[in-house]
């Protein structure tokens, strides 16, 4: 089956121009119904599996503290921390708490889980959506420039790149970055998420978000807002480039499928250039899988903030919880858990929707 006829739409499906008939709109519903339903077992078992999962690497009453205190003192530390219950007691009380958003408190500091979420989330979701910009400024175009010269030398060399990408570990990746750009050419902050000036003056800020490039704008200083961009540069890259290398092969596979299609032969035998082709014909048609997958980039993004904010010191949700894990802090790192749980499923569920849109047969 040709890309023409998997791009024409089916039976029934509704198209530009046609009125949507009250059985498309029913499947469209029903579509979305089940899509929804769907995220509330995708956090349970996410939040079942971390819930028992994290009491198999020790008890964290003792690891807080230490070697030196007496099983007096671990025992009454236990049973204010309720972990002296029954282990299932104590599951369904956590998965009621989680129905009210209530996400318990910190066993180390005994700080609210809600404000870890609050303070650390802006610096996590700021770097994923930079990562997203560099993925898809990078590996679209390469994409497109490997389907153009596909079995040439430029295509070979875009194919092992995609795979280099993909392959280097994150923290090697940030290290590499970190070395030649910061401390051999030092053109860029070798970690942070601001300097130190430029934090001062987000802080005095009154309503200030924790979104560095939007307190930097509302300071109305350009130098502030620079500062800001350049100590995301590096991050972003190390952690962008993992996601374009799986956008430049999907790009490319799209491609070359449209390519070879019998309406683009057409319009190469009436003497169409072939770079007018890849613009006017190609390029949409490749852009589809890219919007599908996106919502397992997030995943995949976030999973990767981890190790990303931990070699560059940016203070997100992966740095701290990477301390929260070293430390077996079971109530932070199952809300932190949670709160990425949520975002992916909701992420996956809005790209469902604008894929339904885009090809209206999915949701038949």
């Amino acid at each position: 089956m040709s890309t023409l006829d998997t791009l024409a739409p089916a039976d029934g499906a509704p198209t530009a121009g046609r009125p949507r008939t009250k059985s498309q709109g029913g499947g469209f519903a029903r579509y979305l119904l089940v899509r929804f339903l769907l995220i509330f077992p995708t956090i349970f078992i996410l939040v079942t599996l971390v819930f028992f999962l994290m009491r198999t690497t020790g008890d964290p009453i003792t690891a807080r503290l230490g070697d030196h205190a007496t099983p007096a003192e671990i025992a009454a530390a236990r049973a204010a921390a309720g972990f002296d219950r029954p282990i299932f007691v104590q599951y369904f009380e956590y998965l009621g708490k989680i129905a009210v958003l209530d996400f318990g408190t910190t066993i180390t500091n005994n700080r609210p889980v809600f404000e870890v979420l609050t303070t650390y989330g802006p610096a996590t979701f700021e770097l994923v959506f930079y990562s997203l910009i560099i993925a898809f400024a990078v590996g679209i175009p390469l994409g497109l420039a490997a389907a153009y010269f596909r079995d040439k030398a430029p295509d070979a060399f875009f194919r092992v790149l995609a795979i280099f990408w993909y392959a280097i570990p994150i923290f090697f990746a940030g290290l590499l970055l970190k070395l030649v750009f910061a401390v051999w050419l030092k053109w860029l902050p070798v970690a942070g998420r601001a300097s130190v000036g430029a934090e001062l003056q987000m802080q005095v800020l009154p309503n200030k978000t924790g979104f560095y490039t939007i307190d930097a704008i509302m300071t109305g200083n350009p130098a502030v807002l620079g500062d800001v961009l350049a100590h995301a540069v590096l991050p972003s890259v190390a952690l962008g480039l993992l996601t374009a290398g799986i956008f430049l092969r999907l790009v490319r596979t799209n491609v070359i499928g449209t390519l070879s299609t019998d309406y683009v032969d057409a319009a190469r035998s009436r003497g169409v250039a072939e770079s007018r082709l890849l613009r006017k014909h190609a390029y949409r048609p490749a852009l589809i899988p890219i919007i599908t997958v996106i919502g397992l980039q997030i995943a995949l993004l976030l999973s990767g903030a981890v190790l990303t904010e931990t070699t560059f010191e940016w203070k997100g949700l992966g740095f701290i919880l990477a301390e929260f894990l070293e430390s077996r802090d079971f109530v932070a790192v199952q809300g932190i858990v949670v709160l990425l749980a949520i975002i992916v499923a909701l992420t996956n569920f809005i790209v469902d929707i604008i894929a339904a849109f885009i090809d209206p047969r999915v949701r038949y």
